[in-house]
């Protein structure tokens, strides 16, 4: 593309020049030649008047009186009735330019001069016009070579752009060139990256998400498992397997909060529900984990208080504190209920260290982890409280005292057309 445009830039530059140059060249010859023969005519009418002065006064007209009033490089003859003709100069050879006037006394002057110095000043001309020429098309090519690095250039960038966003790297460059229609494909580009980023980065929260949050259900489930495998009472089989059956259901309802928390985070189906048929579901789901290291997990505080929220929403994120104090903490978890305000709150806490100060702040980042873990279980469980409307809180450092706050109320949502819907 950068040779297509100099040439083309060359070759309107040189059509130019050869359009009007050769023009120019036809109107300055003709100019000069003009310009020659009236010098001429003017030399011979200027003779004429002096030759006519001087036979008035009855003055003599000899080649040496009249040597001086005609141009050293000029021929002159001059022809009076009854006398000798009166020659100056030399007769220069070769193509001339003859000029001729009559005196009043009926004399007749003709004054000739060699065509070589209109030829000479023509080919100076013709040299100033060639100059001019060979410096326009220098200045052209420069030109063309500045314009064409100046739309190449960004074609290469913005190439080199698109084949980074095919090759997986969705960086945006947000580098303009001043050219419209390129800061217009910049601007594209840009936009795509941009969006091909959010893209990338939600398909990999969903894969950590997942890998997170089906860990401890499966871990669960095949606990439930071995149960059924190693018993020979029927009771026990029957009893492992409803329990089993029943995680499926919350494994799969883990699976669907995932997908959809991918596509909308604020996307829920609260409801009304009991948080006593939650927590004993999560404690009877941790408890075989907790008893195989030696730990026990426990509840208390006000029963039967009902929240507002997605029961497998809550579950989910009780389970990713219960996991937390499983992996990060000590003793006993403790899982306690109560009443502020027109909330209801889960407090768990366990007997451990608690959490380090620098992570304090930091706790529920992503990748901020106090031990070699993925560090986004809380990150996770935060994003579910939110989803519901609710909140997740760290309270207390030391012991770690976490908090699920969620609404004792029906939350209250804009309709389409303006009307307060109750969401039940």
């Amino acid at each position: 593309m950068r040779r297509r445009l100099i040439n083309s830039t060359l070759a309107v530059v040189l059509v130019v020049i050869a359009v009007f140059g050769v023009s120019l060249v036809i109107v300055e010859t003709r100019t000069i030649s003009s310009s020659a023969q009236e010098r001429v005519d003017s030399e011979a009418r200027r003779l004429a008047g002096i030759v006519d002065s001087r036979l008035f006064s009855d003055e003599s007209i000899t080649a040496a009186v009249l040597r001086n009033q005609v141009a050293h490089d000029r021929y002159a003859v001059i022809e009076v009735p009854g006398k000798a003709p009166v020659v100056i100069g030399t007769r220069p050879k070769g193509d001339v330019i003859h000029g001729e006037a009559k005196g009043e006394q009926g004399e007749t002057v003709t004054v000739e001069e060699s065509s070589s110095a209109v030829t000479r000043e023509v080919g100076r001309t013709l040299l100033i016009i060639a100059a001019v020429a060979l410096l326009a098309i220098v200045a052209a090519v420069l030109l063309a070579v500045r314009q064409a690095n100046r739309l190449t250039s960004p074609l290469t960038d913005l190439a080199e752009t698109a084949e980074r966003l095919g090759s997986g790297d969705p960086r945006p460059r947000h580098k303009r060139y001043g050219v419209p229609e390129l800061d217009r494909v910049a601007d594209v580009l840009d936009s795509s990256a941009e969006r091909i980023a959010r893209m990338l980065t939600a398909e990999r929260r969903l894969a950590a998400d997942a890998s997170h949050q089906l860990r401890t259900p499966l871990t669960a489930l095949s606990m439930r498992l071995e149960e059924i495998t190693v018993t020979e009472d029927l009771e026990t089989v029957r009893e492992e397997a409803t329990v089993a059956l029943a995680q499926v259901e919350r494994l799969t309802d883990v699976v669907e909060r995932l997908l959809t928390n991918s596509r909308d985070p604020r996307t829920g189906s609260a409801v009304s529900f009991d948080l006593d048929e939650v927590i004993k579901q999560q404690l009877e789901e941790w408890r075989p984990v907790y008893r195989s290291v030696g730990r026990a997990i426990v509840s208390s505080g006000k029963r039967h208080l009902r929240a507002v929220g997605t029961p497998g929403a809550v579950a989910q994120v009780l389970a990713a504190l219960i996991e937390n104090s499983l992996m990060h903490g000590g003793g006993t978890v403790a899982l306690r209920t109560r009443v502020t305000g027109n909330q209801a709150v889960i407090e768990v806490t366990d007997e451990g260290a608690g959490v380090p100060p620098e992570l304090g702040s930091r706790i529920f980042e992503r990748t901020i982890s106090g031990r070699n873990s993925t560090g986004i279980g809380l990150a996770v469980a935060r994003d579910l409280a939110e989803a519901d409307g609710g909140r997740l809180e760290m309270l207390q450092g030391k012991p770690p005292v976490f908090g699920l706050f969620l609404s004792r109320t029906p939350l209250k949502k804009q309709g389409a057309g303006g009307d307060d819907h109750t969401v039940r």
